[in-house]
């Protein structure tokens, strides 16, 4: 009885690892932001950073957001933090939301070492699907306490209309 008890207790941590790592390959993946160091970038250079898994040109990270709907209005939350209003590009392109950006390294002394580095630094860009048509020449964006958000009003749907189609 107890390897039967041990048996269902695995198979149970199993299934639920297995579970959590679905759930955030979903949610993860368009989240998931490469980010392409450039000269601006301020990056420092291999031999000042003590973290074997530094890489500077091959930088990953997590952009976190959120898509808010409602009668009127998209509302798109993007978190970016560490950035200035002015590191940002917004667009629209179809039914797209196209968030370009550079994130720059700030050192902290010109004295001493990088034991870890895991933050991305440089730059990216991220597409958020949008769900409905909006009338992009009329959105907004802000950026505060490292949340870029963007708000696109709705475009309004055009009435349904009768079309007759003669046959031949």
């Amino acid at each position: 009885m107890k390897m039967d008890d041990i048996r269902q207790g695995f198979g149970s941590w199993l299934d639920s690892v297995a579970d959590g790592w679905t759930r955030l390959r979903e949610t993860a993946a368009g989240a998931l932001t490469r980010f392409k160091p450039a000269a601006t970038a301020n990056l420092p250079a291999g031999s000042e950073v003590d973290d074997g898994a530094y890489l500077p040109t091959h930088a990953w990270a997590m952009l976190g957001g959120d898509v808010y709907e409602d009668d009127k209005r998209l509302i798109v939350r993007l978190e970016v933090p560490g950035m200035d209003k002015k590191d940002f590009q917004v667009e629209v392109l179809g039914d797209t939301l196209m968030v370009r950006g550079e994130k720059r390294f700030e050192r902290e002394s010109t004295e001493g070492r990088w034991r870890v580095l895991q933050c991305a630094y440089g730059h990216f860009q991220r597409s958020v699907p949008l769900p409905v048509a909006v009338r992009s020449d009329q959105s907004e964006a802000s950026y505060k306490d490292g949340v870029l958000k963007i708000v696109l009003p709705k475009a309004e749907a055009a009435p349904p209309r009768a079309v007759s189609v003669k046959l031949s």
